[in-house]
């Protein structure tokens, strides 16, 4: 049976061109069928591989998406991985790059452990979205990282009320409001001030943007929890799903988040503890540690 990898890039980085193809021939040289999508193979002059259209079936079939790129790259990619139910690893040719497995100076290694099947995968929890207006649905979508929604006219604040299980909480004029899982609970949500949640946490991370209020404090509710903001006249709102996908929410409209039901997972060649991840991504300062078997 042939095995086959879908590879997603960055078309728009230098650095990109030759990992692409570095990834590329290490997989054929083993037997594994790279893909790549057709616009990016274009862009980047890849050669080597078969060449897929940029459509959201792009991966089915195969048995890993590789993403290289940053953090952006990585939920676009996820994407694919998640419309075909395949694990998503990714190697960070971006800055951050909180979602990805592997750096740059181990690539060749990380094809290695795809060739060899050497990984494991877990489960990242999403978010499902639905937007009502007057009792008809006008978007639905999902996130893995957050949902948010903006206020769409810049010199005004979004007015809200937020319901949580189907009763008000408190009601916010506000610049926005985050819906995150624990995946995105390090993006967009730790940026407005949320907690860091550990992704074997299952939760939903509510923190809104600039409220204007005395009680406007980040909050983590059960995974089973139904989130709801109502948009209040006058102004309208911008819902964006991980950044990448948005609809207009204008007022009198309802924005409904809950628990996805499909997750993306997560491929995983060097299982490294989460508080080895923020030190390392973050540069924590931990000089001074001894730890308990040096005591």
């Amino acid at each position: 049976m042939t095995r086959e990898v879908l590879v997603v890039t960055h078309p728009r980085r230098s650095i990109v061109r030759e990992s692409a193809q570095l990834v590329i021939e290490g997989l054929a040289a083993a037997g594994v069928s790279p893909r790549v999508l057709r616009d990016e193979a274009e862009q980047l002059d890849l050669t080597g591989a078969a060449v897929v259209p940029h459509e959201a079936d792009a991966a089915v079939g195969v048995e890993l998406v590789v993403v290289l790129g940053g953090d952006g790259s990585l939920l676009r990619g996820a994407e694919f991985a998640r419309a075909a139910d395949a694990p998503l690893l990714g190697v960070n040719l971006g800055h951050v790059g909180f979602l990805a497995e592997a750096e740059p100076d181990a690539l060749a290694s990380t094809i290695d452990h795809v060739v060899r099947k050497d990984y494991t995968v877990e489960d990242r929890m999403t978010v499902d979205v639905t937007v009502r207006r007057r009792g008809e649905v006008t978007y639905t979508g999902w996130a893995l990282n957050e949902m948010s929604l903006e206020k769409a006219e810049r010199a005004r604040m979004l007015e809200c009320v937020l319901e949580i299980d189907g009763r008000p909480l408190s009601r916010w004029g506000c610049d926005g409001v985050i819906c995150s899982t624990p995946t995105g609970s390090t993006a967009y949500a730790f940026s407005a001030g949320g907690p860091v949640m550990w992704p074997g946490v299952e939760a939903l991370l509510v923190a809104p943007i600039s409220a204007h209020a005395l009680f406007a404090r980040p909050l983590v509710l059960a995974p089973s929890s139904t989130v709801a903001v109502e948009v209040l006249e006058p102004v309208p709102g911008i819902l964006y799903c991980d950044g990448r996908r948005l609809a207009e929410v204008p007022p009198e409209s309802r924005v409904e988040v809950v628990r996805g039901r499909r997750p993306v997972r997560l491929a995983v060649v060097r299982p490294l503890p989460f508080t080895d991840r923020l030190v390392a991504k973050f540069d924590l300062p931990v000089a001074g540690w001894r730890g308990r078997n040096e005591r």
